[in-house]
């Protein structure tokens, strides 16, 4: 589907437009677990009014492609994370040997439970959990609620079920990172 935009051809695939009227992001609309990103792929792909467009299994390869080794990062990192908590009392990843091929079949698609927004959270939180992705981006939006800064990079909002984490990148978010945030996923998690 994807597969147009790469060889720069006219694109129809509904799910970004450079000014949303409503939120829009990529994953199930029933996440479970929410992702927000300051910013987009810088591809030309149509908005059909949709607020979040499930993938298929071959887009998240076509989006790195086209869009550049810093979104194929944003997707590795994101199933890298969502692999490790797998292994803690979350669900995902269940039928998966490795984070890759849990990035290739389930990441962002329908029945994942997963999405990655470009608009910033609401003022109702999300079922589930919310991840800012980057201090910066944070501390730019005005949130409805306050959070506690643990460290330089992450912060919690524990009314909201919400973390401040570094953006996903292999050195912001490194492998040692992403086992903090686990952590605090997990105790989050146990706490509510």
């Amino acid at each position: 589907m994807l597969a147009s935009l790469y060889l720069g051809e006219a694109m129809s695939h509904p799910f970004l437009s450079n000014t949303p009227s409503q939120p829009q992001g990529l994953g199930d609309p029933n996440a479970q677990f929410n992702v927000y990103i300051g910013n987009r792929p810088n591809c030309d792909l149509i908005h059909a009014n949709r607020a979040v467009q499930p993938l298929n299994s071959s887009d998240i390869g076509t989006i790195g492609q086209a869009c550049g080794n810093g979104w194929r990062k944003v997707f590795n990192v994101y199933a890298k994370l969502l692999f490790a908590l797998g292994r803690n009392h979350f669900s995902f990843n269940a039928n998966f040997p490795s984070w890759q091929a849990y990035r290739d079949n389930e990441l962002l698609q329908m029945g994942s439970r997963t999405a990655l927004w470009f608009s910033p959270p609401e003022n109702t939180a999300k079922p589930g959990i919310e991840l800012i992705m980057g201090r910066t981006y944070a501390k730019s939006l005005q949130l409805p609620v306050s959070l506690t800064w643990l460290n330089e990079e992450f912060a919690l909002a524990n009314e909201r079920n919400l973390i401040v984490c570094p953006y996903f990148d292999y050195r912001q978010l490194s492998n040692q990172k992403i086992l903090y945030l686990v952590d605090l996923l997990t105790n989050l998690k146990a706490t509510n």
